[in-house]
């Protein structure tokens, strides 16, 4: 119970680029550098020493790690005991975007965008873009880097205030 205490306050105390350690050191997530998390209401499921993180990672609110099937409990009447678990390894430069889910046995290669609420239920590719119920691959990086620059806005200013007026100017702007 303490211990589960001092894991919420230091997760409360951390920061995005900060938490990796206390969610190394308390639930066994091997997680790689400059990782970070822009949520605190993750969930590494009930084995999260079976997850492993690669370098430059962003995962934001709402992810969720799911290392087992819970759904065999259905059969221990038959056969006592039974569980199926999965590790779950996410590669170099990835972002998954707020609410995604990642089941368990999946392999998540570098370079990859993983759309926000998307179910990530099979292996996905280094340098490819996936979302949907379950995942699908929409595009390569690649194709997802160009309609980005095409879209996007590139913004200087640090101070809050300037960068919103920065924002809004340059979309009321744009084109």
């Amino acid at each position: 119970m303490l211990k589960k205490i001092l894991f919420k306050i230091l997760v409360f105390k951390s920061n995005a680029y900060t938490v990796h350690k206390v969610f190394t050191r308390y639930l066994g997530v091997s997680i790689g550098k400059n990782s970070r998390f822009t949520g605190k209401k993750i969930s590494f499921g009930s084995e999260p020493f079976l997850i492993t993180i690669g370098d430059n990672v962003t995962i934001t609110p709402g992810v969720k790690f799911q290392t087992h099937d819970g759904g065999v409990a259905l059969f221990r009447k038959e056969y006592p005991g039974l569980n199926v678990f999965g590790k779950i390894k996410i590669g170099n430069n990835v972002f998954i975007g707020e609410d995604a889910m990642i089941m368990y046995g999946v392999s998540i290669g570098d370079n990859v965008v993983i759309g926000a609420r998307s179910v990530v239920t099979k292996d996905v590719p280094s340098n490819s873009v996936v979302a949907g119920v379950p995942a699908k691959i929409i595009k390569s990086l690649e194709d997802y880097k160009i309609s980005s620059v095409n879209r996007g806005v590139q913004i200087v200013s640090t101070t809050k205030s300037e960068r919103n007026k920065e924002i809004l100017f340059k979309l009321e702007n744009k084109n």
